[in-house]
């Protein structure tokens, strides 16, 4: 979840921003995790992390195939150099933390697809591409599902989350998983985006005393740093496109019910869904496609219409701007300085390609529903993860025994941050809440009017934005702040799709455009963000640099 929801629930955020200064992070000297924060700071040599070419360096699922189609890679080598590559920087060098485990049957997987690609036998466009999921996906496999949490070590899923499987079935080569804001970000007011007792401290690739931001952050800074292809994260509230702003990405947050949920570790019936996370959106249209199929144990909330697509690649017209009204969050063009010039200049190129931009308010609606949608997601996820741990098989069976776990192994489950948010959800009464059934209906119908009657009113194919500013620092001591815009929540509450393509950098970190539209427009919104991507080419390599430099 956004760690948005949880900093304007206080005034900590103007005053911890005020606080930490603009170009250096402060490094928490705490004696208790001296040894991590020494991690947190990275060793001298981590700017030169990437300086030895990496052979499959930002390639995209296409150049791939291609390779291995002329016989210069297989399945297998790719993996290889994958995982080469995830030893070399995720403990080693900049100790990116972004995987928290890698398959032990990952080159098993990649010899049988090559025997089939042999046999004439290809799944589609990505067969024997290698790809990471998020710790919070169930694999029937020998990997743990823990959502990052040491509570839930040793927890092995019985069998695939549906989109493991439909991954499977599509021919990719499950690589590994991902770390995660532990519990996805909904355990604490004062979390650390990241940080999980399991696999502690991701780190920002572009600069690693920054953010990954969360709770997707292991796969915003594995696709980022080239650890894998492309991969899988999940989002309640900003989880794949936070990251995916902050790391340099292309991040999609479908409709909810568009991706199955079946065995993934929740958070809100009413909001969660996986999305694909990726260098470019022709990659993120594949992955998508690839997810995407009827769940019978998962119906969608809003109906799927019978001619939703199944290859989104249709909609990559480079034209695809021309003759589209397109509505621009006006407080976005006030907002920091040199974020609000990233817009601009992003609102300059829409025009150039032939869109009309006019200026519209859609948080000035939305931001008054902030509290409705915690109490949503406080109430959901006890329901959520008591029915998910129940059967589950894991050393804990309810959220209560997870909160006693954390008690009792404080040091090691909660060194830095706390679990209020954890202790306020366990203290919900259940789905039969009067309190809850108001919620549902103030966030979800609130949300879902304000962004309609704005797409309506103004006769707009899509509404843009930032989608998050500069990632921040890590900061142990005070937590996540915020760095002045979010675009994150209008989509997240109406579960309509949202879509984030890297806009520039500001001074090395980057920033994400946003393109939000009604349910189910997902095809609209690779049209218009492919046609974007293509016309500036904003998406560029981290440098793994130590600190930000001005």
């Amino acid at each position: 979840m956004d760690r948005r929801l949880f900093l304007n629930q206080s005034t900590r955020v103007a005053l911890t921003a005020a606080l930490l200064p603009a170009v250096a992070c402060q490094t928490n000297t705490d004696k208790k995790m001296a040894d991590e924060a020494a991690e947190t700071a990275g060793p001298p040599s981590a700017a030169a992390a990437d300086a030895e070419p990496f052979a499959l360096h930002e390639s995209t699922v296409a150049d791939l195939q291609e390779r291995m189609a002329k016989g210069n890679e297989t399945a297998r080598s790719l993996s290889e150099k994958y995982l080469g590559r995830i030893k070399a920087l995720n403990e080693a060098g900049p100790m990116l933390r972004a995987v928290i485990e890698t398959n032990p049957d990952a080159l098993k997987i990649a010899d049988e697809l090559d025997q089939e690609r042999k046999a004439g036998k290809l799944r589609g466009p990505l067969h024997g591409i290698p790809v990471l999921i998020k710790d919070n996906i169930d694999s029937g496999d020998q990997m743990m599902t823990t959502a990052g949490a040491s509570a839930l070590t040793g927890h092995k899923a019985k069998q695939d989350a549906f989109i493991t499987k439909r991954l499977r079935a599509a021919g990719a080569v499950l690589l590994g998983k991902t770390n995660l804001s532990e519990w996805a970000n909904f355990r604490s007011s004062h979390s650390v985006s990241g940080w999980s007792s399991r696999g502690h401290q991701s780190r920002n690739p572009y600069v690693l005393d920054r953010s990954t931001s969360g709770s997707s952050s292991g796969s915003g800074a594995a696709v980022a740093a080239n650890l894998c292809a492309i991969a899988v994260g999940t989002e309640t509230d900003g989880s794949v496109v936070s990251p995916s702003s902050c790391n340099g990405l292309v991040g999609l947050k479908p409709t909810v019910g568009l991706l199955s949920r079946s065995g993934i570790i929740p958070i809100s019936s009413t909001q969660d869904t996986a999305g694909p996370m990726a260098r470019t959106v022709r990659d993120a249209a594949l992955l998508l496609a690839a997810l995407q199929g009827p769940d019978p144990a998962d119906p969608a909330r809003l109906p799927i219409p019978t001619a939703t697509p199944v290859d989104y690649t249709t909609f990559l017209e480079a034209d695809a701007l021309k003759g589209q009204r397109l509505g621009v969050e006006k407080s976005h063009l006030n907002g920091p300085p040199k974020v609000a010039a990233l817009l601009k200049e992003a609102v300059a190129a829409l025009k150039a390609q032939g869109a009309t931009v006019v200026e519209i308010e859609l948080n000035k609606l939305v931001n008054p529903l902030g509290e409705a949608e915690f109490d949503v997601l406080l109430y959901e996820f006890k329901d959520g993860v008591n029915k998910y741990l129940a059967g589950a098989g894991a050393p804990v069976k309810n959220l209560a025994d997870v909160i006693a776990y954390n008690n009792a192994h404080a040091a090691e489950a909660m060194p830095i941050f706390g679990q209020e948010t954890l202790i306020r959800a366990e203290a919900t009464d259940g789905l039969g809440n009067a309190r809850y059934k108001a919620a549902v209906q103030k966030s979800v119908s609130g949300a879902c009017q304000a962004i309609d009657s704005l797409l309506k009113a103004n006769q707009l194919t899509a509404i843009v934005g930032v989608t998050t500013g500069p990632a921040w620092c890590i900061d142990w001591v005070n937590g996540d702040y915020s760095t002045g815009v979010d675009f994150s929540s209008p989509a997240a509450m109406a579960g309509y799709p949202h879509l984030t393509v890297p806009m520039g950098q500001v001074l090395g970190l980057p920033v994400g455009l946003s393109f939000v539209g009604s349910a189910y427009q997902e095809g609209k919104l690779l049209g218009l963000g492919y046609a974007y991507e293509q016309a500036t080419h904003h998406r560029a390599a981290p440098k793994f640099l130590p600190t930000v430099q001005a």
